[in-house]
């Protein structure tokens, strides 16, 4: 049971995040996080509540017209700074926010870190960001390419939403088994675990079927 927020286009995207946090509040969690994108990423990430992540990042560089949050129940990993999302890639290019359960991680975690990858969470989700970065810059490919590829390998559920340095014009959201949603407004795009979160933003709202990916 986790919350999700996304937004890209030419406001401050973090208002926007947070408020959509505080929206979910009602579904529970444990931590939460944020991620914006303003040439490079910033990562910021909290166990508690949306309030204590507030707090944390208070005088922290917010800036940036992309970006996802998250609000996180503990399954792989306990509740902790490190467990929450979003999870970056450890070349730092992709930051991945997911709900649901990898069922394969372990082999896909055992498989990347015999390729050299390390890892500083518990978490399914930082093996599928380290899994995504690995596809990208093994291949030449765009990153939604990379995601696709990504997503084969994964056995189980997700509804994530991916950004990279690589094409920062850009938020991937996929699901499977995990509900998203998509708002449009005017040059701008919001995504979300339901409506609830961006509903004052748009009323026009589009409900991603399974193994949909949208970009």
């Amino acid at each position: 049971m986790c919350g999700i927020v996304g937004y890209i286009g030419n406001k401050d995207a973090y208002p926007i995040l947070i408020n959509g946090l505080k929206r979910l509040e009602y579904r529970g969690y444990d931590s939460a996080g944020v991620a914006l994108l303003n040439g490079g990423i910033n990562v910021y990430k909290k166990q508690g509540k949306v309030a204590d992540l507030e707090t944390h990042i208070a005088d922290r560089n917010v800036s940036g017209t992309i970006g996802i949050g998250h609000t996180r129940w503990a399954t792989h990993g306990e509740p902790n700074d490190s467990n929450a999302h979003p999870h970056r890639s450890m070349d730092g290019k992709f930051v991945l926010i997911h709900n649901g359960i990898i069922e394969n991680y372990g082999k896909l975690k055992q498989t990347l870190e015999e390729h050299g990858f390390t890892f500083t969470s518990d978490t399914d989700t930082e093996v599928l960001a380290n899994l995504i970065s690995y596809i990208y810059n093994e291949g030449e490919m765009s990153v939604e390419m990379a995601v696709r590829y990504a997503l084969k390998k994964v056995i189980g559920a997700y509804g994530l939403v991916v950004f990279s340095t690589e094409e920062p014009d850009k938020l991937i959201a996929a699901r499977k088994g995990s509900p998203l949603v998509i708002g449009v407004g005017k040059g701008e795009y919001f995504l979300a675990y339901d409506a609830t979160p961006i509903v004052e933003h748009t009323n026009s709202v589009i409900y991603l079927n399974d193994d949909d990916l949208a970009v």
